[in-house]
């Protein structure tokens, strides 16, 4: 702990040396996780604070602002003196005040080891008008942890939940605290009845009358010395204030909801939103089968909205694009009618298209493959056999790759999804694109930042320089990301795969690199994945790499 605090106070006095508000146009932030995304009250604009990134030796941790702009589709970093100490898996929360005010409460930071915890217990303001950061100190707040939620609702902020994690122990949380935002004070509710069970990671949303809602979440046990059981929480509780009016001096009860139609599946690690028309919405996570000595995960793609005027749970299903369905029914009476929307089609679309292919285990192992489609000219070249591979679906509709712990915001409608992270075997990969998604519509998933993720350092824990100076280490974590993106395959090492031939065919090439493909996806499946599994992943790959360099 002591450790941990002097890293913090050493960050924190680095950051002490900023003295102005340096905002310069960048590329696309690194990949992260366990970050907030929100939307600026007032602008188009999306704002990304803090999160996580692991690269299988080193975990970093952030604390710089940035901004998307939405009409622009372009990122900037914002650095402004004084900010709050690194971390993820904090909250934060957006209200109109006075140009628009982005709150913070707690978080935490790893060690670069990725081994102690330091949880946070503080509450920071962010003014979005002057680019000030404000720490408010005030007393009786929750206790240091992350994992929880907060909510903002009638000039208060709601927290619940959560957990804190020691070397030697953990704790999960299920109390709410109110936070006035305009006495600056907090205080305990003590709702009646029977509440959720202590958990973390929970979807929170509050209802127009000022009623928060709590469903799922996740939370562990020790049943016996070093073995810990997970649990996925499935249930749905609503507490409200009794004198209906949502304060912190009203005597508030818990209740249980039994909601109607078609809930999500368990998870944990999804993400959660406040979509238009009354709806709360949750996207991806993952579902861990825990064995023994392993944990599988079985990562999600997919949006659920639960209608809170109507107690109702749906999942969200994409209807394609309008222009495709009329051209499919009218048939060739849409080419003279609708010759703008094909003039459109026949454009190159704005920078890359991404065609996403999976390779689903029946462990539920999900191993995802992407490639990149520069333009229509590609398209026409593509083999017979792919376009049968995919029942023919040319322009088959791109999705974000299934993901946990993505950050989501909502502006005009429009869901943008940024980040996250998935597994396969023992390693992780990190997210950093971006795509958006009408929800009024829901017609069709847009990327707005391509990221291939097989690009992606990853260190083996064997490979560990134990001597690096850890300050440097998680000082520098964004430049080497960076960097190590931007390297072309060729000179990646571990990148630099078999090349393929002049006029060598597709099943001439895996004939030859057959072998390698299998050593490279038995080393990132592990060595309990199944051997038929193994194949069909290395298969996926080496046609994935095949395809690009042709």
């Amino acid at each position: 702990q002591e450790d941990l605090e002097a890293l913090i106070a050493e960050f924190q006095s680095l950051d002490a040396k900023k003295t102005q508000v340096i905002e310069t146009s960048c590329p696309p932030p690194s990949p992260r996780l366990n970050g907030s995304l929100c939307a600026h009250p007032e602008k188009d604009e999306l704002i990304l604070f803090g999160g996580e990134y692991f690269n299988g030796q080193k975990t970093y941790l952030y604390n710089e602002v940035y901004v998307y702009n939405i009409r622009k589709n372009s990122w900037s970093k914002v650095e402004i003196p004084n900010p709050p100490p690194r971390r993820c898996a904090h909250q934060a929360a957006v209200v109109p005040t006075a140009g628009g005010q982005l709150w913070v409460f707690g978080g935490e930071f790893a060690s670069p080891n990725g081994e102690q915890f330091y949880h946070y217990k503080d509450l920071w303001v962010l003014h979005l008008a002057t680019k000030t950061w404000e720490q408010i100190k005030a007393s009786g707040g929750p206790s240091g942890r992350s994992g929880h939620r907060m909510v903002a609702c009638k000039r208060q902020l709601f927290v619940f939940g959560g957990f804190h994690e020691s070397a030697r122990d953990y704790i999960y949380y299920n109390d709410v605290y109110a936070f006035n935002l305009d006495s600056f004070t907090w205080s305990k509710l003590a709702p009646s009845g029977i509440g959720p069970a202590p958990r973390s990671g929970c979807q929170m949303a509050t209802t127009p009358e000022g009623s928060i809602i709590i469903y799922g979440g996740y939370s562990k046990q020790r049943i016996k010395k070093d073995v810990d059981k997970g649990t996925l929480h499935t249930d749905m509780l609503k507490t409200e204030a009794q004198g209906g009016r949502a304060l912190e001096e009203d005597k508030w009860a818990w209740s249980r909801l039994n909601p109607s139609g078609v809930k999500p599946t368990p998870r944990s690690g999804f993400s959660v939103a406040i979509g238009p028309n009354n709806r709360s919405l949750l996207f991806g996570g993952v579902h861990d089968e825990e064995e023994e000595e392993s944990i599988e995960g079985d990562f999600f793609n997919d949006i659920y909205f639960y209608d809170i005027g109507k107690n109702r749970w749906f999942p969200g299903q994409l209807k394609g694009p309008k222009s495709e369905k009329r051209k499919r029914r009218r048939g060739r009476q849409a080419d003279a009618e609708g010759a703008g929307d094909e003039e459109m089609e026949k454009q190159p679309p704005q920078g890359p298209v991404e065609i996403v292919k999976e390779v689903v285990a029946e462990d539920g192992t999900v191993m995802t493959i992407k490639q990149v489609i520069s333009g229509p000219a590609e398209e026409k070249e593509r083999s017979e056999s792919e376009e049968e591979e995919e029942d023919g679906a040319l322009g088959q509709q791109v999705e974000p790759c299934p993901r946990s712990n993505a950050m989501l915001a909502v502006k005009h409608g429009v869901l943008y999804v940024y980040g996250g992270m998935f597994e396969v075997g023992d390693r992780q990969f990190t997210l950093s694109d971006l795509y958006s998604i009408d929800l009024h519509k829901m017609e069709e998933w847009k990327v707005l930042v391509e990221m291939d993720p097989k690009a992606q350092e990853w260190l083996e824990e064997s490979e560990s320089d134990e001597e690096d100076d850890d300050t440097e280490g998680a000082e520098g974590g964004e430049e080497e990301e960076e960097s190590s993106e931007e390297e072309s395959e060729d000179e990646g090492g571990e990148d630099q795969h078999p090349s393929v031939q002049p006029d060598e065919k597709h099943a001439d090439y895996l004939s030859r690199t057959e072998q390698y493909w299998i050593k490279l996806a038995r080393s990132n499946m592990g060595p309990d994945a199944k051997e038929k599994k193994v194949v069909k992943v290395a298969h996926a790959m080496a046609k994935t790499f095949y395809e690009d360099s042709v």
